[in-house]
């Protein structure tokens, strides 16, 4: 990899809505350009700030958020990183997931029948769901991106659209480093790498298809959003996946 380009996922962990959840959104930097790769749960800013620092990176350098789609994990923070931003960030997505990261529809797995059954969950549970429906995380998208469009920063950085978890879900490849930053198309858990979680994909076989598509790139490493690094022979794994799903 390019001497002063960088990328590290970054561990953010958190008590939330009764349980402990970890993701793990990914940092890519060189002398130019800081970027995130989505932006975690409402309220997560100063865990961001901290795990920026643990990498050497100060908040008030990031220039431009990809957003790779709207589910709350993945939105919340947004608005927080552009109020707090010294200078103007670049928020970037596609035009599928543009309105719900722009708070213009209701986000997806937000769905009438859960909006219902939300007065069945325990109260810590479902007071802060209510309230993010009255008040949805919502930023402007600055930048539309498509699929299989290179952006030419921190050595080249490659859009994948990945559909099935959401309808706009997208994937992002970092050419310097040969990482995978999966999004949700695929998760890792204990240790290995694993296709869509068929309990949060709106259309569990288009998820399934996506990973075909991966199998064209020469991948190293793997980011799942959650579950984190994976780099135990990935172009092999990713193949038997494809072959299995």
């Amino acid at each position: 990899m390019n001497t002063g380009i960088g990328i590290e996922a970054l561990e953010i962990s958190a008590h939330l809505m009764g349980e402990q959840r970890i993701i793990y959104p990914t940092l890519i930097w060189d002398d130019n350009e800081t970027i995130l790769i989505d932006t975690g749960y409402p309220g997560q800013l100063p865990l961001f700030k901290e795990a920026f620092e643990r990498v050497g990176k100060s908040l008030q350098t990031l220039s431009k958020i990809i957003i790779t789609h709207h589910d709350l994990d993945h939105i919340g923070g947004l608005p927080s990183f552009v109020a707090h931003a010294e200078a103007p960030i670049e928020v970037i997505s596609n035009a599928i997931e543009k309105p719900y990261i722009q708070g213009e529809r209701r986000i997806m797995k937000f769905t009438d029948e859960v909006v219902a059954s939300m007065d069945s969950w325990p109260p810590e549970r479902a007071l802060p769901f209510k309230r993010l429906l009255a008040n949805p995380p919502a930023a402007p998208v600055n930048t539309l991106v498509a699929d299989g469009e290179i952006l030419p920063y921190c050595g080249g950085i490659i859009i994948i659209n990945t559909p099935g978890h959401t309808p706009g879900h997208f994937s992002v490849y970092h050419q310097a480093s040969k990482t995978l930053i999966a999004g949700d198309a695929m998760v890792v858990e204990n240790g290995q790498l694993l296709g869509p979680d068929p309990r949060y994909s709106i259309d569990l076989a288009q998820a399934n298809a996506s990973i075909q598509k991966l199998t064209s790139y020469d991948i190293t490493r793997v980011i799942a959003y959650h579950g984190g690094l994976f780099e135990n022979n990935v172009n092999q794994r990713i193949a038997e996946l494809a072959a299995q799903l």
